[in-house]
């Protein structure tokens, strides 16, 4: 729907963002905690009944994107509607919480403004339709699993195959400008090119040089921008990490192990190349 393309559309769909990008704040803090309860969950399952009734706990009260309400983490002031209003209750705040002073981290508004941005660009592009909305889910997802595995080195499951199967559900329903052969393809290229070099790495160096998720995302990327894609995404993504790497590493903030996660430099190439375009990345690359 190009004809509504413009400023109107990239107010409205601005306004959303700022909305989604305060909800996934929400996931990037609390599905990797999901996850963890999970995992113990099903870890206890697997324990005899003997062990599991010998060392079981009180049930814990639910927690999920839902319940509970946000808190503050250091003194446990439950959050007013008025202090979360995207960016805006950030500001008036000056950045503290009303209770207790304690800093709130900037990446909240952070988070909340890229989202806008990136909305707000979706709709200036492609105007009010289905089209527009797929690419906003799509920067949506994005972001927030960049965040979740600079944060954890975990790419959820929960995130990645939906975005895989978004993906290739929007090409067959051109919303994406990219046949549905071609997605199909770029998903299963995707998996299988960084499958390869897991096992090449592995095989050389016994050492695991990626994780899984990486396999995923880059096969979502493939399924959404088909294989043609493929090689632009990686090249971005490895060139941003290698420049990342490099900065942290001389600024001495490497992590424990030297490990940088791969993920959110995918993501980040993920994003360049929707706004402009995969050809776009090889012609910056000198390619």
């Amino acid at each position: 729907m190009l004809e509504t393309a413009g400023t109107p559309a990239a107010t409205l769909l601005g306004v959303l963002g700022l909305l989604v990008g305060s909800f996934l704040n929400v996931v990037i803090h609390r599905l990797p905690r999901m996850m963890e309860l999970r995992w113990a969950a099903e870890c206890a399952e697997l324990q005899s009944e003997e062990t599991a009734s010998a060392t079981a706990a009180p049930e814990a009260a639910p927690f999920n994107l839902m319940v509970p309400r946000s808190r503050c983490p250091h003194c446990g002031h439950q959050i007013r509607w008025h202090e979360n209003i995207p960016v805006l209750s950030y500001l008036a705040l000056r950045g503290k919480c009303s209770q207790c002073a304690t800093p709130i981290s900037a990446r909240y508004p952070a988070v909340e403004f890229t989202t806008a941005v990136l909305f707000a660009w979706c709709g200036w592009h492609w105007g009010l339709g289905g089209e527009a909305l797929a690419w906003s889910g799509f920067s949506a997802a994005l972001l927030a699993l960049a965040c979740i595995d600079w944060d954890t080195t975990l790419l959820p499951d929960d995130i990645t195959l939906p975005l895989l199967w978004a993906g290739l559900c929007a090409a067959g329903l051109r919303l994406t400008g990219t046949a549905l052969p071609d997605a199909l393809w770029g998903a299963v290229g995707g998996y299988l090119s960084l499958w390869l070099v897991y096992w090449a790495f592995k095989l050389i160096t016994g050492k695991e040089g990626m994780g899984y998720g990486d396999f995923k995302l880059f096969a979502a990327l493939g399924a959404w921008f088909g294989w043609q894609a493929l090689v632009p995404v990686i090249l971005m993504a490895s060139v941003i990490g290698a420049v990342i790497g490099i900065v942290i590493k001389l600024k001495g903030n490497l992590r424990e192990g030297g490990y940088v996660p791969f993920g959110p430099f995918l993501a980040l190439a993920g994003l360049t190349a929707m706004v402009f375009g995969p050809s776009a990345i090889l012609a910056a690359i000198g390619l």
